[in-house]
């Protein structure tokens, strides 16, 4: 598909069956369309009038692996299971293609068995397949969209989505709940780098060539073994949200949205994607879940879409007067079938009684389950030949060749991913028998290369050992470098750069930096910057260039970074986004022949401008805001391109650390914040790492962490203490913060707390400040007060930990929990804030904290 502009997407919009229940039916093999839509309809009609209303409703809920069995799809027959970003077969993060594919097939037989007394129809399982199969253990992981854009190779989109279709297939599984089709218009947003482009015309185009690669050609290779049902998603707006916020409000006109927003969903149409997802953004201050004109009347109706609209997570709960378990509303606007992970139950409970005094009309109900039919009928899923729900599993010696294929397709993406802002001197490429110094920890982190929606939803807590597929910059380097008689030294913290032989032992300087992993709304930004640890690290590569030392600079980031001092600092500079687990693609283009000549040359343009201020807000969006870009779309050197860049103005005043904004100190919002990381100790061991969103002590006993969610998805922590012994929970950073002005503005340490057992022993708030420097307050008398199970905000003045000793000039832990007996509790939105005029503030009692409720 080409271009699709106003004109075109306005265009599109203005535009008997005697089988008994227990018999399989399938697609026919025929060339008349004509009679298989016929042979379809009839095959649909016959079965929905078989089936009972609460066989019905059934069909119109998706559970979450985690929250219902095998046993319980036998009794209840929803019509779809998930596993979202993170879960696993039996929560193991490295379960095998045998154990996937077991547990579908489980599901799979379950909502099939007794066809005699129940209408058997075969369920789908979702997964998040956004780059590459990313929850399964081993699979080789793709660039996101970000960089997929950036090559902008049609035909390579769609190899890379056909492969992975085949690896959701080896698993069992029909359906991804992919490609994005988002217009990215404000890098400030969290899933940009899930966005092809801030520009219409390649997302239409990148959009309809994943869906192809995911369904293949037409509806007929929907049956195919190796082909999956593909989820355009989400409609509608999601990428240009005010102040790029997610789950946000987009306000634009119907002819704005359709023009920019709408083009993604076109091209994914027009490609037959079968299924799409609604967002949780708003449109004008109404809810997409709940937004009947948009989810019927543009899309269902206008765009023709006669597959079926599936929720997001838990996002019909969003709409006003909805809870998770419970929501006419969403239903009635066009929502076919509701994700609702662990509540369904009583979703399914409460949707038959919406049905049965009228809330919901009968006709909406056939309406939806008619549409989940079609789509299971038009994916085979009721053929006889794959009632197993199983291709069959290929032996290893395919699996190599699998694995072999799609290693090399990743290679390739990386490669016409990466985009060449700076070359001056022409430093790239390196040649091969160089002695160089490898800089940064992004250099050896596949988990940092991959970004979020990898194994975890976060993307966090993953280790190299988590890819045992993949390469690190490190390792791509030295495969290289080394193999072609040169020398590559690898100094993480750049310690060799102050030695006295540096310029003497080195002829180059590789700097790996970048962004850490996040997803959604934890990648919010109030400005696009780069992370703290970056402009601490600044130093060094100013240092560096100081010295005459040519330094070639990789980014690793899900969108496009205001780094004009970066940029400044080094000879070269690359933007290789979130390149996933093959980083040899990276050295490739990178590190040349001996002599100096290209092995690849650089690709990639630019699919998203590129800001000239972190405050430049929106970035994305320059022709309507006429703002002028650092870079514009488009832009990106190559190896014939000699051309020498100026120094670049450093509009971006943010070089040494700024922890504060606006008088706030973030340390866990949406996630762990910069520059803190989160432990728990017990005496076995006092600092154990919670790299990710659950851990506990050494013992697994004493303090357990696990996520909760309080307004969104995981923004919260779960802590249990089960030990009669001192255990404690708490944030920390290696520096310590001056948080004294803070203070003097009277600012609180603000948290939401939700009681779910009482403490049983006292319990301590502590700001250390270098232990054992610390403020220590008894909080044993607020918890006990708080309402249970009830989420309460509290605030305590800082004054209440200066008193009880803290120097606030150094503070290196803010918030740290301790008991000794058992307490169960969650917390989220824990800042230091000059503004706590939202929250209760806590009196401060000699010691003791209590209520004052």
């Amino acid at each position: 598909m080409g271009p699709c502009l106003l004109t075109a997407a306005l265009a599109l919009l203005t535009g008997c069956s005697g089988n008994s229940q227990s018999e399989a039916v399938g697609n026919p093999t025929i060339d008349n369309a004509q009679v298989a839509d016929q042979r379809e309809q009839a095959f649909v009609k016959a079965l929905l009038a078989r089936m009972t209303l609460e066989e019905k409703v059934a069909q119109m809920i998706q559970a979450e692996i985690k929250h219902i069995t095998p046993a319980e799809m036998a009794e209840y027959r929803l019509g779809s299971v998930l596993n979202g970003g993170g879960s696993h077969p039996g929560g193991n993060k490295h379960a095998s293609i045998a154990d996937w594919r077991a547990l579908a097939n489980d599901y799979y037989q379950a909502a099939i068995s007794d066809p005699d007394k129940n209408a058997a129809v075969p369920l789908l399982w979702g997964t998040d397949a956004v780059h590459g199969h990313n929850n399964l253990f081993g699979a080789v992981v793709f660039p996101h969209n970000i960089g997929l854009g950036a090559a902008n190779n049609p035909e390579l989109t769609r190899e890379i989505f056909a492969a992975t279709a085949r690896d959701v297939r080896l698993t069992g599984i029909k359906w991804a709940f992919s490609p994005t089709v988002a217009v990215a218009r404000d890098d400030r947003w969290g899933r940009t780098y899930e966005s092809f482009s801030e520009d219409p015309r390649i997302v239409a185009s990148l959009s309809e060539q994943a869906v192809i690669g995911l369904q293949g050609a037409d509806t007929k290779a929907l049956s195919a073994r190796d082909t999956v049902i593909a989820t355009a998603k989400h409609f509608i707006g999601d990428g240009g949200t005010q102040n790029g916020i997610d789950q946000g409000d987009t306000q634009l006109t119907e002819a704005q949205l359709l023009d920019i927003h709408g083009q993604g969903f076109v091209a994914a149409l027009e490609a037959k994607a079968q299924t799409v997802m609604a967002s949780f953004n708003s449109w004008n201050g109404e809810k997409l879940h709940g937004h009947q004109h948009a989810l019927t009347t543009l899309l269902k109706e206008k765009m023709n879409f006669d597959g079926f609209v599936i929720g997001d997570w838990n996002g019909h709960a969003q709409i006003p007067g909805c809870s998770k378990a419970s929501c006419a509303q969403a239903i009635n606007a066009g929502v076919d079938m509701l994700m609702a992970p662990e509540d369904w139950k009583a979703l399914l409970q409460n949707t038959v009684a919406q049905v049965q005094n009228g809330e919901i009309a009968q006709s909406r109900i056939d309406d939806a389950v008619s549409r989940i039919l079609r789509v299971k009928y038009r994916a085979g899923l009721f053929a006889a030949a794959q009632q197993s729900n199983l291709a069959a599993l290929p032996d290893d010696e395919k699996l190599a060749d699998i694995l072999a294929e799609n290693r090399s397709l990743a290679r390739q993406a990386v490669r016409e991913s990466l985009v060449l802002l700076k070359n001056n001197d022409n430093l790239l490429p390196l040649k091969a028998n160089s002695r160089i110094l490898l800089i940064g920890d992004a250099a050896d982190n596949i988990a940092q290369q991959s970004g979020g929606w990898t194994l975890t939803w976060q993307g966090d807590g993953n280790s190299n050992s988590d890819f045992p597929n993949g390469s690190t910059l490190r390792q791509a380097f030295e495969q290289a470098v080394v193999a072609r008689g040169g020398e590559l030294t690898y100094d993480p913290n750049g310690a060799l750069v102050h030695s006295e032989d540096f310029t003497e032992r080195f002829d180059a300087v590789i700097y790996t930096f970048g962004e850490l992993p996040y997803a959604e709304g934890a990648g919010d930004q109030a400005q696009v910057r780069l992370p703290n640890k970056a402009y601490r690290e600044l130093q060094l590569l100013k240092r560096i260039a100081e010295q005459g030392m040519p330094v070639a600079s990789v980014l690793i980031s899900g969108r496009a970074l205001s780094a004009n001092a970066f940029i400044n600092a080094s000879t070269a500079f690359v933007a290789a986004w979130l390149p996933g687990s093959e980083a040899t693609g990276v050295a490739d283009v990178l590190i040349g022949n001996s002599d100096g000549t290209p092995r690849y040359d650089f690709s990639g343009k630019l699919a998203f401008s590129w800001p000239d201020a972190s405050t430049q807000t929106p970035v994305n969006n320059y022709p309507e805001y006429n703002v002028k870009p650092q870079f514009p779309v488009g832009y990106g050197l190559d190896y014939q391109n000699s051309q020498t860049l100026a120094s670049l103005p450093n509009n971006d005043m943010i070089e040494a650390e700024s922890l504060v904004v606006k008088g706030t100190l973030p340390i866990f919002l949406k996630k762990i914040n910069d520059p803190w990381s989160l432990y728990v100790g017990d005496e076995d061991n006092w600092s154990v790492n919670i790299d990710g969103n659950a851990g506990s002590t050494a013992n697994n006993r004493t303090v357990v962490v696990s996520a909760a969610d309080n307004a969104t998805q995981e923004d919260a922590r779960k802590v249990i203490w089960s030990e009669d012994r001192y255990g404690q929970f708490y944030f920390q950073n290696n520096q310590a913060i001056d948080i004294t002005e803070l203070a003097n503005k009277d600012a609180a340490l603000q948290f939401n707390v939700k009681v779910e057992a009482a403490p049983q022993s006292d319990v301590a708030m502590r700001m250390d400040c270098r232990y054992p420097c610390s403020g220590q307050i008894d909080v044993t008398g607020l918890l006990k007060s708080l309402p249970m199970n009830s989420w309460q905000s509290v605030a305590i003045d800082l004054d209440c930990f200066r008193a009880a000793g803290a120097e606030l000039s150094q503070i290196d832990v803010p918030f740290l929990i301790g008991t000794s007996g058992p307490l169960a509790l969650q917390l989220s939105h824990i800042v230091i804030d000059e503004d706590s005029t939202s929250t209760q503030r806590m009196e401060c009692s000699g010691a003791s904290i209590q209520a004052n409720l």
